[in-house]
């Protein structure tokens, strides 16, 4: 198991299994629950990250290891840590700033 976990970090992660539209395969995402929650539960909540797909308002746009992508915001999962296989690297503070805006927006009255 990795060690702790920290907000706005990528870890490499198994999805598998998904159902229906899920975001499926081994893929980096986006640890976004707080480091308070990190530092004492099992379970993260992570967004996916991906190449592919189409520019919603959901999916902040991103660069990360030499590729462009997304963060899938619409996609927010919540794991336990044996899904974790390695960290990645993390995203940068812009970035990181940008989608939990993207977040807060998202669930806002």
């Amino acid at each position: 198991m990795v060690g702790k976990p920290g907000r706005g970090e990528v870890f490499l992660i198994d999805l598998d299994p998904a159902r229906g539209g899920e975001i499926r395969k081994t893929r980096p995402c986006l640890v976004v629950s707080p480091d308070e929650l990190n530092s004492h539960l099992r379970t993260l909540m992570v967004a996916p990250m991906t190449t592919g797909g189409h520019s919603y308002p959901f999916r902040i746009p991103c660069r990360f290891a030499g590729k462009s992508g997304h963060v899938v915001a619409d996609q927010l999962r919540t794991i336990d840590r044996e899904r974790l296989i390695r960290r990645l690297g993390s995203l940068t503070p812009a970035t990181l700033e940008r989608v939990l805006q993207v977040l807060q927006e998202m669930f806002a009255p």
